[in-house]
Parts: structure tokens; sequence; C-alpha cells
């Protein structure tokens, strides 16, 4: 499977009347994009891991009846080129932005949660003059967010344990391989406010997606890059953001942890939690999300 609109299964009806699939080349990474909507604002939405664009399906009609909407795919997810290096959060920034300009479009708001909720602050933090409005949600936010212990009581460990596991060099690509049901089904069941919230269908999509050994490899080297963490503390000492941004955790995820964060890098900052949801607020709560995001962004 391609992970193209053309290709996904379980998409909402008529979703392919509105949105295509594009492909652009940015210093010879191949980026795909789902892009769909009229809207004279333009909206980038980035992904979670280990999600891609189509995560953000439930919330993508809506969104498009006000935005041009483009759902990126970042290096090493969905249709995306899968290079083996390059995974820190300034080159995944970078290289959203060429995608917006290959797309044509100079000013946009950016939307990201889980890890484009960090590469979406680096985005913004580093091309100042072309982000409008901002959202960020569900993730921490490295150098602001107080970070766990290593030993945790049990029902933290259960959450958070992947980070570490993730960022081991070898071992855990040897483990999941031909077990990535297991691994991501375990994500996608223990991180949702309940284990039936994301469904089969879609769970059997992403592990998928996994499956081809770039993608799998990319997976955790987005957690390898412990770079990332110290360009967002350098991107911050630069000065907080001043446009409006909006930070939204879940009312089982992290709550008003993102605000917190959030709060210590943009000046104009608002919070908001979604009731009832966890985690995967797209595929949670998508009526709340994109009721949230319409009202802020418009």
């Amino acid at each position: 499977m391609p992970f193209t609109v053309d290709a996904v299964p379980h998409l909402p009806t008529g979703f392919g009347d509105t949105f295509t699939s594009r492909t652009v080349d940015v210093d010879g990474v191949e980026l795909h994009a789902v892009v769909g909507g009229t809207g004279p604002a333009l909206l980038l939405l980035l992904p979670a891991w280990p999600q891609f664009w189509y995560g953000w399906r439930l919330v993508m009609p809506a969104l498009a009846e006000h935005f041009t909407v483009v759902a990126a795919d970042m290096r090493g997810m969905g249709a995306s080129s899968k290079p083996a290096t390059g995974y820190d959060a300034v080159t995944l920034a970078d290289e959203m932005t060429g995608l917006m300009t290959s797309l044509g479009h100079d000013h946009f708001h950016v939307a990201g949660y889980d890890m484009g909720m960090m590469v979406g602050y680096v985005l913004a933090a580093r091309h100042r003059d072309r982000v409008t409005r901002l959202v960020l949600a569900e993730a921490v936010l490295a150098g602001f967010t107080p970070m766990p212990p290593l030993l945790m009581p049990p029902e933290a460990n259960e959450l958070a344990w992947h980070f570490v596991f993730n960022r081991l060099a070898e071992i855990n690509e040897r483990m999941v391989s031909g077990r990535e049901e297991i691994y991501f089904g375990h994500q996608f069941a223990t991180k949702a406010a309940s284990p039936e919230a994301i469904p089969q269908t879609a769970v059997d999509v992403y592990v998928d997606a996994l499956r081809d050994p770039a993608a799998l490899h990319a997976s955790f080297e987005f957690y390898r890059a412990g770079e990332s963490g110290d360009q967002v503390v350098a991107l911050a000492a630069e000065g907080p953001l001043d446009i409006p941004v909006l930070a939204i955790g879940g009312e089982y995820g992290m709550r008003d942890g993102v605000e917190q964060a959030v709060r210590q890098v943009a000046s104009d900052t608002s919070g908001a939690v979604a009731p009832g949801a966890a985690h995967f607020l797209p595929e949670e709560a998508p009526g709340w999300m994109a009721r949230t995001l319409i009202d802020f962004f418009v």
C-alpha cells in the first residue's frame, strides 16, 4: 500500500472528492502531503508518532470548509521518503517549510501534535515571518516539560516507557521487526482513553505502514535524534514566539501540562483540554478538535 489518498481504506465519505495527494522534492527528499479545501487561509497539519497524515483524516473535511489544508508526511512517515538519517527537529521543520514553499504557500497556520508538536514549534521559531498562528498538542517539549524518572510508578511506566526503548541503537528494531502489531498496537491501546478508542481498522493501517523496514527504522530515528532537545532550547533562548499559540492536552492525557510548557516559549499562549480524550486527539475527539481549530484559526 502506498499510503496516498487513493490507496488507504476507511476514509470519510467523499474524502477523495476534496483531497488529493501531492509529492514534492525538497533538497532531494520526496515529501508527500494530502491537500484540499478552498478557504483563503492555509493550514499545515503535522502528524504524530507512530502515524502519518492519516491520523488527521476525521478532522480534515470540516477544516477544508474554512482552509486550504495541507496534511503532511514528514520524512520517514507514510508516503514520504525514508532516508536512514536526518530526523532531528530542525531538519524536519525546515523540510516542512520547503514543502509549503514548493506548494506555493508563503504564510500559513500550523497545527501539530505529538511529534508534530515539537516540529511545529521549531518551524514557527525558525521561520517567524511565515507562521501566522500555531496549535501545539499532546506532547512534551524538550527542555521545558519536566521529565519523569527512569523508574516510575506502574501506571506512568505504561505510558512513557517507549521514550527510553525507542532511543536504543539497534536492539529495538530487531525486537519489533516482524512483531509490529504487538508493539505499535500496544501504543494505540494504552495511550488512548480506552483500548477501543482507535478502531482496529485504523491501527492496521498504521501497523502496515511500519512493516516497511525503512519506516520502522525511521520511527526510532525520531527518538534517537537527541540533538532535537538542544535545538528546542537554543531556539527558545532567541526569544518567545509572539504569534497566538493554542496549547491542547487531552483530559486523560497531558491535560494542562502542554499549556504549562508552551507558556515558557510563547508569550501569547492560551490553553484547552479535549474532553473525554487521551493522546490521539484528532481520532478520539475529532468533532471537538475540528471546532477548536476552526475557532482559533478563523
